[in-house]
């Protein structure tokens, strides 16, 4: 299993809250830029991350850190 670094995780948590601030209101251009500089900041960390050395599978790296964002595990207690 991709084990994504808690850098990646921060860059999705951004996307992710953009793309809540975006899509809270009527679509315009300006309103969707931070959303679409967010998802390609983070796009772009998980094809460096990807091929740094152990090489993982880019497609798992980036599931792995949106399920750690959207789905995060119970803490146990």
């Amino acid at each position: 299993m991709a084990n994504p670094s808690e850098n990646l995780i921060e860059l999705c948590r951004a996307a992710v809250e953009a793309e809540r601030v975006a899509t809270s209101e009527p679509y315009t251009q300006e309103g969707w830029a931070a959303w679409m500089e967010a998802a390609e900041t983070f796009q772009a960390a998980v094809t460096a991350e990807a091929g740094q050395e152990p090489k993982q599978s880019r497609l798992g790296l980036e599931q792995a850190a949106k399920k750690a964002v959207l789905h995060p595990e119970p803490d146990g207690e």
